[in-house]
Parts: structure tokens; sequence; C-alpha cells
């Protein structure tokens, strides 16, 4: 899988509202400009339009082909776009049965069999049989300290390909955010009271260390 340079710095496309009006929009790819329904969860909280554009700017390089984690599915924003840009396969986790049935209405809307979304408490699932995947997107739900435990998860149970990409959004006030020792910074970005960052998870310069 090709590396990134280390940095800090269907139905017809009907006109449709977005925000709140429950809306999201698939920025490029194969579905680019097509704005499908979000379900009205209580504290769901879809990846804004410019937030998305940076992460997927950092990502095109690599997303075509790649085996995709959407820990967090929510309004199932980036998966939809990953697998627009023509990801191999997205697996989509989201708690919330209205939510995560949204979803597959959207992926059937799309007429993609590359999604599959699993309604499930994404904790538990990290706990069961893990396959490897070259990408994952952690959106977690603010203010509920679950990445902690996630990113571990993720790391000692076998879910990351060697040199996988992980996508991480959290609150600004996150300070301290401890994460496995292989993951390499190499984007950070911060808009508003949202920090965003993407990380590589490089083994073999861990295990030189």
């Amino acid at each position: 899988m090709p590396r990134v340079k280390s940095s800090r710095s269907n139905p017809s496309k009907s006109p449709a509202p977005q925000g709140k009006s429950g809306f999201v929009r698939i920025i490029s790819g194969q579905w680019r400009g097509r704005k499908l329904p979000v379900k009205d969860v209580e504290g769901l909280r879809p990846t804004t339009d410019r937030v998305k554009e940076t992460i997927f700017n950092w990502l095109a390089p690599h997303i075509r082909g790649t085996r995709c984690l959407d820990l967090f599915a929510g309004s199932g924003g980036l998966g939809l776009e990953a697998l627009s840009r023509y990801a191999e396969q997205v697996t989509l986790i989201e708690m919330d049965k209205g939510a995560a049935d949204q979803i597959k209405k959207n992926l059937a809307a799309l007429g993609s069999s590359q999604g599959q979304v699993i309604q499930s408490d994404a904790v538990s699932w990290l706990q069961g049989p893990a396959t490897p995947f070259d990408l994952v997107f952690l959106d977690p739900p603010f203010r509920r300290e679950l990445l902690p435990q996630v990113c571990e998860l993720l790391e000692q149970r076998g879910w990351l390909a060697p040199d996988a990409l992980i996508y991480l959004e959290r609150e600004k006030e996150m300070a301290d955010l401890a994460l496995p020792a292989s993951w390499q910074l190499l984007k950070d970005k911060q808009a508003g009271q949202v920090c965003y960052q993407l990380y590589l998870r490089d083994t073999k310069n861990d295990a030189a260390v």
C-alpha cells in the first residue's frame, strides 16, 4: 500500500438541503453530488463537508482498492465517500438501529454491494474475530472517552494491516490521548472545536525501537 508523506502542518441528483435537514452529500467519485438522507438520531454528528474534503484530499492516492472500516458510522458519510472513490470494500459499524437501517437503504439506493452494515456496539464488535483493514475511520461520539479503548483493541486484536492508515476525529479539549506506539502522525488539523488527524501504522519503526 502506498505510504503518505509525513506532514504536520442513484436515483437522479435532485437538489436537497443539508445540515439540519438530514442529508449527507458525497463530494467526489462515482456518486459525486449525491445527497442521501440521514436518520435523525440524538448525538449523531456527521463530518462537515469542509472537513471531509480535507480528509479525502489526504487520502486521495490511497483509497482505490482498499478495505475500509468505518467504526462509528453514524450517517455513513465517511464510508460512503470511500466507496464512491472506489474502495474495494467498506464495513460500517453503527450501534443505533435506525441509523444502521438508513445506511443500508442508502447503499441500496446507490446500487452498491461493497458496503456491509453491522448494527453493533463498536467496543463489543472489536472483541470478536479480526480481519485486517487498510484504512480505519474513527469518529466516535464526543465526550464518552471511547478512543483510548478502541485504539488499543484495533492495535492489539489484529484489525490493522501492517501499513494501515487511521483517520481520527476528536474534540479539541481531549489532550494527552494515549495511542499505540506504532501509530505515526502524518496530518493534523483543527476546525472550530474539532481536531482531525491521520496516522500511519508503522510497525517496522516500532519494532526497531
